[in-house]
């Protein structure tokens, strides 16, 4: 009996340990509870709430709680996207040809319940709007031009792009960006052809600049030729002013030498007339002392009465 009384309790140590080991696994229920009933949503999306797969209530950014095993949460992204497309389209003159567009797009964040709402997500609406809708506003744009105003006025096609999509997803709680194209694949004959037309027009340009060069270059021959040709003659005409006042000086001091002479002999002619004594005197001062040796006609006036004078 002694031996008996002094064995150990095993019951009671199996009591504890089951003890023990039923508040582990309440506290880690508790945990895993706790843990389920917590939840973040970051930054740039929205969390919707779904209760037995209900879409219940939009929460934004931040720590929030759920009821753990009956809410679940679907994160929505509300920043900008882009989606591309590549397709076949066809020009305005019926050219096949491929492009690559995309378009960038944001949720409204007001709005990203009702679009979850109705489309299940962002996949599902690009699947079943956007995607559709960008196809079919692009080759739209692109069948209004031709093949070579696709290429020189492309800024043009995707603002008809633009204004066509706009217009198609006004109704849908989206912000459309902007639209791009990636690329644009034509025919090779076609390139072929707008490569050689542009090599005409190129060498067309060159040889137009040089002719424009050889104008401006013969122009400028011109201008010097008429520059000298008009210094020419301003030379020739100061030159000719020149010869004209001395001339006309000339004549002038001429002129009056002239008179100054006809005054002096009509001074001259009357001293004479008046005075016979002084014709006499200018003879003896040209006569050269020698008598002549012979004389004719009876006139003999002419001689000097020697005894007289």
């Amino acid at each position: 009996m002694n031996n008996n009384n002094n064995l150990p309790d095993i019951s009671a140590k199996v009591g504890n340990k089951k003890g023990l080991i039923s508040t582990v696994f309440v506290v880690v229920i508790v945990v895993l509870v706790l843990l389920k009933s917590m939840y973040t949503v970051d930054e740039g999306h929205v969390g919707i709430i779904k209760r037995f797969g209900e879409a219940t209530e939009q929460v934004n950014p931040g720590l929030h709680t759920k009821i753990p095993f009956v809410d679940t949460v679907e994160m929505l992204e509300i920043r900008t996207r882009k989606n591309v497309e590549k397709l076949r389209a066809a020009t305005h003159e019926q050219m096949p040809l491929t492009a690559e567009v995309s378009i960038n797009w944001t949720v409204n964040r007001e709005e990203a319940f009702d679009l979850f709402k109705s489309y299940g997500g962002l996949t599902q609406f690009e699947s079943r709007i956007l995607d559709p809708k960008l196809r079919s506003a692009t080759k739209d744009a692109l069948a209004r031009y031709k093949a070579e105003e696709l290429i020189q006025n492309r800024s043009q096609v995707i603002a008809r792009i633009e204004e066509l999509l706009l217009e198609e997803m006004k109704s849908y709680p989206v912000k459309l960006d902007s639209a791009q194209i990636e690329d644009l694949v034509l025919p090779p004959k076609y390139i072929q052809s707008i490569e050689t037309k542009q090599t005409e027009k190129n060498l067309a340009a060159a040889e137009k600049h040089k002719l424009e060069r050889q104008n401006l270059q013969a122009q400028q021959e011109v201008n010097t030729a008429n520059a000298q040709r008009d210094a020419a003659k301003a030379k020739a005409d100061g030159l000719a002013y020149a010869i004209k006042v001395e001339a006309q000086a000339q004549a002038e001091a001429i002129r009056l030498k002239g008179l100054a002479e006809a005054e002096a002999m009509q001074k001259k002619a009357e001293a004479i007339k008046n005075n016979a004594t002084l014709v006499e005197y200018i003879r003896a001062q040209q006569w050269n002392g020698q008598m002549p040796s012979t004389v004719m006609g009876s006139d003999q006036g002419i001689l000097w009465n020697m005894k007289e004078k």
